[in-house]
């Protein structure tokens, strides 16, 4: 077991630094938090639309902390430099307005994973914080202001609640700190009305941080209207790969019959409905056969609704039933290409980027280096050069669309990392200037490292990403048995440093694009298949071990539900649906007759979901690994006083852990929330707790 240093030395410090808080000030607050910039030792280079969208740029920016200097690269600050010298730094840059700042919180150095702070309770209006080590400073905000009054004595942090926070019905309050060792993780803290919400019940779905998301393919889903039902019916399509009824009206249904509810979905990602071609495009061989756009990634309109999928009244119904069920709706977008027959691009034919590499190459499926930005996807669908403003501004305003005509909650972003981060500065910087009371939230599709894909989540481009390293680390370990539980660590670890302690990042089951994972879990799908498409075509593909997929499938959800980040189930996934890749994972949903095993999937899936949604320790708490082995993981989510201790174990012997709890975290009487057959846990006494995790199970112990 890792020990935890619980020892801290004495040391006072107050931080003062700030301006008086006008009610105007704190009004002009009240949007989302803004992200925090990272900066490294030497000089770093930003752009003010990352931090605060809908200023391009602003009277001036400040800073009154030594160790930070700025330098504008444009004459209104709306490109700048900071220069800093320091390992270790929290502080803030103040951005000016007429006459007033909001701030942006400035992190320097690495985070140190040993290093670990939690909110424990309010006393005479301040929030009051404890961590295991000493606090050398420290910088609280509440919305985008930074406050006064915060004192560090020892190993507690307390920051007074201001009082006009009583007039807003949802803000947050925000702690960063360092200390000799490096920075803490931060601290998140809604308030209602003034007050730290420890009550779940209280939680909206305008809450990005207890989202659980679905995501269903519009095609594949449910057939609600059967009048506007069609196939291409062309022996050049196999019927795999053809229409099968899906529709909007679909999705209306299984929201009114509860099927959402029951489950405890707060989101529903729905996949593209844009008008697609309706004749047959690209080509598979064996088995020979072309595809029809059921999927709606081949746009020819932008800004029609698909006829096979529903009308505009039809969509607008949808949405308004989700809202009236207290569900968000995001829409999946394709912004990266238009379908060759657009009439955009008959229109502009020079709006893509080029088929031909210079050394006479097409440029198609060059997914990574120089050619990240241009690869086209195939023939049929040329990449938008939207690194040009006369193609990126008609663009951006045609994808603000659906959020103009119609009450979506926001987008799912298909392709980011291929298309130039331009794009996602004038979209989002025109959705926040145009509707800033709207809490429209982004999530977008990157494939690649930490750096890169944190390139795009700030609060000027989208809200988050797919978190595809943590989906394929928690795939290979739960499989592959020469794999250690110290590799999935490390991913949420190495993500908790990058995308910061309350990221929205996505945690995934599996998606549109991948093997379904029971089936890799199962084995009937190995890892190392060369072709994980042509399966599904050849043969029929199932679960195979019946007791070990659906284990594995219940520990991947038991992960994506526990740590940071919002869980995301693919339709299917919810009770166990088997299949290879693409098209194979594209099944019509069922909603009966499952077997024995997709019922207990299904039960235990619901168990999850509901525990995270009444949870906040798991919404909002703070995270701490307490022991990992190769086999087993136990860790702490801690939340004002209350936690859970989650403990997983990805191997075929039952395993009983001792743990012991942050000082201010101790222990009394437990409760299992939600645990496979046999898990327990036992408090000893002095803050140590005795985990029983089943072979290839899970518990979830509250205290």
């Amino acid at each position: 077991m890792h020990s935890l240093s619980l020892l801290c030395a004495a040391l006072i410090t107050v931080f003062a630094v700030g301006c008086a808080q006008p009610e105007a000030k704190f009004a002009r607050g009240n949007a989302a938090a803004v992200v925090p910039m990272t900066i490294k030792t030497g000089t770093t280079s930003h752009y003010l639309t990352d931090y605060y969208p809908h200023w391009v740029g602003a009277d001036k920016l400040t800073v009154a902390d030594e160790r930070l200097s700025l330098t504008p690269r444009t004459d209104d600050w709306s490109e700048f430099d900071v220069t800093s010298n320091a390992d270790v730094l929290v502080s803030t840059i103040d951005v000016w307005h007429d006459d007033e700042p909001l701030s942006i919180v400035v992190l320097g150095g690495e985070r140190d994973k040993w290093s670990y702070m939690s909110s424990m309770s309010v006393k005479q209006g301040r929030v009051v914080v404890e961590s295991n080590k000493p606090v050398v400073e420290a910088v609280a905000l509440w919305q985008n202001n930074r406050l006064e009054d915060v004192r560090i004595e020892d190993c507690t942090i307390s920051v007074a609640i201001p009082e006009c926070a009583k007039e807003y019905s949802r803000s947050v309050i925000r702690v960063f700190a360092a200390g000799d060792d490096g920075r803490f993780n931060d601290v998140l803290l809604p308030l209602e009305h003034g007050t730290v919400v420890t009550d779940a019940s209280l939680i909206r779905r305008q809450d990005s941080q207890s989202q659980i998301l679905y995501s269903l393919m519009v095609d594949r889903f449910n057939n609600g209207n059967k009048a506007n039902d069609w196939k291409i019916n062309s022996p050049e399509v196999l019927d795999k790969v053809d229409y099968q009824g899906g529709d909007i009206a679909g999705i209306t249904s299984k929201i009114e019959d509860g099927f959402f509810t029951d489950l405890g979905i707060t989101t529903i990602w729905i996949s593209p409905i844009t008008q697609n071609p309706y004749d047959a495009w690209g080509q598979n061989v064996n088995p020979d056969t072309k595809f029809s756009g059921y999927h709606g990634y081949w746009p020819i309109y932008n800004t029609k609704v698909d006829d096979r999928f529903g009308t505009d009244e039809e969509l607008r119904a949808m949405l308004a039933t989700a809202h009236e069920s207290s569900m968000n709706v995001i829409l999946d977008y394709v912004a990266n290409h238009l379908h060759i027959n657009s009439p955009v691009l008959q229109e502009h034919p020079d709006w893509t980027t080029e088929l031909y590499l210079p050394d006479g190459r097409k440029n198609i499926g060059q997914w990574d280096g120089e050619t990240r930005l241009t690869t086209w996807f195939d023939e049929h669908i040329p990449t938008l050069d939207t690194r040009r403003e006369e193609v990126c501004d008609p663009m951006t305003d045609t994808a603000l669309y659906w959020v103009r005509n119609f009450d979506f909650d926001g987008y799912r972003h298909d392709a980011c990392k291929h298309i130039p981060l331009n794009y996602w500065r004038m979209l989002t910087h025109k959705m926040k200037s145009e509707m800033p009371d709207r809490a429209l939230w982004q999530i977008g599709e990157t494939y690649g490292d930490v750096e890169l894909i944190g390139s795009y989540v700030k609060s000027g481009m989208i809200d988050s990403q797919f978190d595809f390293n943590l989906y394929h680390t928690s795939r290979d370990v739960i499989v592959d048995e020469n794999r250690s539980m110290f590799d999935i660590v490390a991913t949420v670890e190495e993500s908790e440093a990058a995308y910061g302690s309350h990221h929205t990042m996505g945690n995934i089951t599996g998606n549109h694009d991948k093997p379904r994972f029971i089936s890799l879990a199962g084995g009937d799908m190995s890892l190392w298949c060369p072709d994980d498409k042509a399966e599904g075509w050849h043969r029929e593909v199932e679960v195979g071990d019946m007791d070990k997929g659906h284990a594995g499938l219940q520990l991947l959800k038991a992960i994506i539900t526990t740590v940071p980040g919002v869980p995301c189930v693919y339709q299917g996934d919810e009770y166990g649906v088997p299949g290879a890749n693409d098209p194979d994972n594209r099944d019509m949903m069922t909603f009966e007759g499952y077997n024995d095993y997709q019922l207990k999937q299904y039960e235990m899936t619901r168990a999850l979901f509901k525990e995270r949604r009444s949870s906040m320790p798991l919404m909002y708490g703070d995270y701490l690994t307490l022991h990992v082995d190769d086999a087993a993981w136990v860790f702490l989510r801690h939340y004002m006083g209350d936690w859970s201790v989650v403990g997983i174990n990805v191997r075929d012997e039952a395993k009983t852990l001792c743990v012991t709890l942050p000082e201010f975290a101790q222990c009394g009487e437990l409760s299992v929330a939600v645990a496979t057959e046999g898990g327990a846990a036992t408090c000893l006494g002095d803050g140590n707790i005795e985990v029983s995790i089943p072979a290839r199970g899970y518990v979830i112990v509250n205290k």
